[in-house]
């Protein structure tokens, strides 16, 4: 298990700091991705393990982290993570969770007020958790004062409470909105999008439905340098090999792998680094075509 890591990239002017609050073993690999087999594992043992696949306990590696970019002079979050003592009672490995995300932040030269612009690819309890703190009243209040919170609205009407009938919500979505997306919107800092939003001149947000409704993904592309933050999209490695393969989170199975092969097929033609939010080992993987296959190539330290 990894704690407490930072590691720096760059590409063109923007520079990308990956701080990760927790990394290893995770989830059987056979529940996470229902439609990778055990044979697809072991087959692939050679690379996918430690980083991506511990072949000891059968459970995949997964990272809990989030990126730092910092593009035309601003400071721009991907994704927040789990959160501080949130209720998430169908998520044991997330409820009532301890961090020191804002440690890890601050020890990577971020200050809460330093934070421009929040991105949430999806409004998952993984991927919203530190948008807010408790204030010393109790209440949930935006982590980051001075940040405009950009939130997918396809995934915003899905999980709040304008769904009057639920469909596809789990036990702990309300718990997640309430706590960490509604007080955004009361705050005044949310910003609801949909198919494409532009940043800057180098960061643009465009949906990938699927996953969710509202998923998105972050393309990057300064000085000739592309990389595309996919959030969810994928889960581990094995999805690329197969982009029909959906993890067991996915609402609609069809359309996550439409758009999973869209954003693999950009990746792999114009040599777009790919970032998912969870990968083990650098974070990252390098996508090329095979024919109507993907292969993965090292990822850039």
């Amino acid at each position: 298990m990894e704690r407490e890591s930072t590691q720096r990239m760059v590409f063109g002017d923007v520079e990308v700091l990956r701080v990760v609050e927790w990394q290893g073993p995770f989830a059987p690999a056979g529940e996470l991705v229902p439609g990778a087999g055990a044979e697809t594992w072991k087959e692939n043992e050679d690379w996918l393990a430690p980083d991506h696949w511990d072949p000891a306990t059968g459970r995949a590696v997964m990272a809990l982290q989030t990126w730092v970019l910092r593009s035309a002079g601003r400071t721009v979050l991907v994704d927040t993570g789990v959160g501080d003592g949130r209720e998430r009672p169908g998520s044991p490995q997330f409820h009532h969770w301890r961090g020191d995300f804002p440690g890890l932040l601050e020890r990577a030269g971020v200050r809460p007020e330093d934070v421009d612009v929040v991105v949430n690819t999806h409004l998952h309890a993984d991927h919203v958790g530190w948008n807010t703190r408790a204030a010393d009243d109790g209440e949930w209040v935006p982590a980051f004062p001075r940040a405009q919170y950009l939130l997918p609205a396809a995934d915003d009407a899905h999980f709040g409470p304008g769904n009057a009938y639920g469909g596809g919500l789990r036990v702990d979505d309300r718990y997640v909105y309430e706590d960490s997306v509604a007080p955004v919107h009361r705050a005044g800092q949310a910003v609801l999008w949909d198919g494409v939003h532009r940043i800057d001149e180098h960061l643009t947000l465009e949906s990938a439905p699927g996953h969710t409704p509202g998923s998105a993904v972050l393309r990057l592309a300064s000085g000739g340098e592309r990389a595309v933050f996919v959030g969810d999209l994928l889960h581990s490695p094995v999805q690329i090999l197969d982009p029909a393969r959906n993890s067991c989170f996915c609402l609609d199975a069809g359309q996550a792998a439409a758009s999973r092969r869209r954003v693999l097929e950009r990746a792999a033609d114009e040599r777009e680094l790919v970032v998912p939010a969870h990968f083990g080992g650098t974070g990252v993987a390098e996508v090329r075509r095979e024919g109507g296959a993907f292969t993965v190539t090292a990822g850039r330290p």
